[in-house]
């Protein structure tokens, strides 16, 4: 007897790239998956490279029960509970950066967890709606191969709608995609000095 595969509910699920060296990427992505859990699918979002435990999102993920999960794989900050009160700004340090083309082996690790989350993830379809989160960032800094990342995105089941982010995305994954966004910088309040923000940036 053969078993039925496992699928997710939306009824034409494609693919959606947000990439670019513009800020807003995780932002859209964010704000599609809030809508999506709010006409009731299931919506899991995996961050690469990201440990960051003091963003908003994570406690705006928490307040809005089931339904929206957030997984993250990467080095946290060690002023990350005294951020998310504000009462600490970030200072720069770039503890929680991996130098491009240096990667550690504990980066490596969590990309590797990241990916078999992912994979399971969407074999299984546990989730109407899968955000890779700077998957793209993975590749850049040689954490994950574009062929592996072009596996994964094949693994997609029906129903299942896949949003890939990060900057200097694979060509494969972009011939791949239903939808892609570049965001573009035109300004940054970097630019004049001005850090990351609290509630804005993280």
């Amino acid at each position: 007897m053969m078993t039925e595969k496992a699928a997710g509910k939306f009824k034409q699920a494609l693919i959606q790239v947000y990439t670019g060296d513009g800020k807003g990427k995780t932002t859209a992505a964010l704000g599609l998956g809030m809508r999506a859990s709010g006409h009731g699918y299931r919506v899991r979002m995996i961050q690469f490279m990201k440990g960051t435990s003091y963003t908003g999102e994570m406690a705006a993920v928490r307040r809005l029960g089931e339904g929206f999960e957030i997984f993250q794989f990467g080095r946290d900050c060690k002023y990350a509970e005294s951020m998310a009160k504000g009462e600490f700004d970030c200072d720069g340090c770039g503890e929680c950066f991996v130098i491009p083309g240096r990667p550690e082996p504990r980066d490596i690790a969590m990309a590797e967890q990241a990916y078999e989350l992912a994979r399971r993830t969407l074999e299984g379809a546990e989730a109407d709606l899968v955000i890779l989160d700077e998957i793209a960032n993975a590749f850049f800094f040689g954490l994950i191969s574009e062929e592996r990342c072009a596996a994964l995105a094949a693994l997609r089941p029906q129903g299942v709608e896949l949003v890939l982010t990060g900057r200097n995305m694979p060509p494969s994954l972009i011939d791949m995609a239903d939808l892609v966004t570049e965001m573009k910088m035109i300004k940054h309040p970097f630019e004049k000095g001005i850090k990351a923000r609290h509630g804005i940036e993280y």
